[in-house]
């Protein structure tokens, strides 16, 4: 399947929250899906040499990374380091609003300064050895007005050789909302990102912002949108969004699974994490919505969350925490929960 279909659906970058752990938990889910780091740093990677934030698993192809800066020769040489790394695309911020992304003037205040995206995606185009360059933006920022921004600034990238961008329905707003309000307060303007995909047929466009079933990803792509992405809903209730997902989205139904057996799929990974000195709640503080709405979710969450973090915890409490999820589905009574260690 090219990427182009993968992005079809994807889960979107989200601080401190898609790391490898996640994606690989994801990956359990849906086969098709692309998926994304959290955004990395060009500094982070080529000055400082943290290039270990890189890491994956070949199981999470296909993988996308994400890039924060605007320094162009900076990103070109970090884009080099993910090309090495083996990943599948490498994508630009431009939507980050928050105060640390934008005292570093990279992030949604680039849509301010769309020659210097250019000159920035031109340079990782020509460290990426082939690999697609794609970017994520916004509708537009502050008092921009996104009807005239927005299509100045897709011309712009796509003079400079990028075919494939990600869109938030809203604008940032840089001074007065926080990271966490711009993800809510601003409206979402879904008829415009649907106007762009009409302006430019010949560029692969994905929508991201509030869409949380795959009901209403469904829709946008019946609208005409090439791609969906989708970020909290598929953190938060990862089952609903993931599972069936690949069916629905991508037509095929060979893949389904359910939240059991992707427990059962972890716990192999779980205890290779562990052998290799890694803590078990660094797994599964990704999992505790994969019950959510389910019976037995909130024994899940509890179990996982006070006990994941103690000296000691392993698989046994994983399978401890499902054991009231099963009793549920059978009508069975789940056996007394032993005291976890530490």
């Amino acid at each position: 399947m090219e990427l182009d279909q993968h992005a079809r659906l994807s889960v979107a970058p989200m601080m401190d929250w898609t790391d490898r752990h996640c994606r690989y938990f994801h990956r359990q889910m849906s086969n098709h899906a692309l998926l994304y780091t959290e955004m990395v740093t060009a500094a982070a990677l080529v000055r400082g040499g943290a290039v270990h934030l890189l890491d994956f698993d070949a199981a999470e192809h296909p993988v996308a990374v994400q890039l924060g800066g605007s320094d162009p020769g900076e990103l070109a040489r970090a884009t080099a380091l993910c090309v090495a790394q083996g990943y599948d695309e490498v994508n630009l911020n431009v939507g980050c609003p928050s105060d640390r992304v934008q005292s570093g003037t990279f992030g949604a205040v680039l849509m301010k300064s769309p020659e210097l995206v250019a000159d920035c995606l031109r340079a990782m185009k020509d460290a990426s050895d082939g690999i697609e360059i794609t970017v994520k933006c916004r509708i537009g920022v502050d008092d921009q007005e996104p009807a005239e921004v927005l299509p100045a600034f897709l011309e712009t990238i796509r003079d400079a050789g990028v075919r494939r961008v990600t869109i938030h329905a809203r604008k940032a707003w840089l001074k007065g909302l926080s990271p966490k309000e711009n993800r809510e307060v601003p409206p979402l303007d879904y008829p415009l990102v649907q106007a762009m995909k009409r302006a430019f047929p010949d560029m692969h466009i994905s929508i991201n912002g509030g869409i949380a079933t795959l009901d209403a990803a469904a829709a946008q792509l019946a609208a005409g949108i090439d791609g969906v992405m989708i970020g909290r809903a598929a953190y938060h209730h990862p089952a609903e969004v993931l599972i069936g997902a690949d069916a629905r989205i991508f037509g095929d139904g060979h893949a389904a699974t359910t939240p059991e057996a992707v427990v059962r799929a972890m716990l192999p990974y779980i205890e290779a994490h562990l052998s290799g000195g890694g803590r078990l709640h660094e797994i599964t503080r990704h999992m505790l919505g994969l019950f959510a709405g389910r019976p037995g979710a909130r024994a899940w969450r509890r179990l996982l969350s006070e006990g994941a973090t103690r000296p000691g915890a392993g698989p046994d409490l994983v399978e401890q925490a499902l054991a009231p999820c099963l009793a549920a589905q059978t009508g069975a009574q789940a056996p007394m929960a032993r005291p976890v260690c530490g």
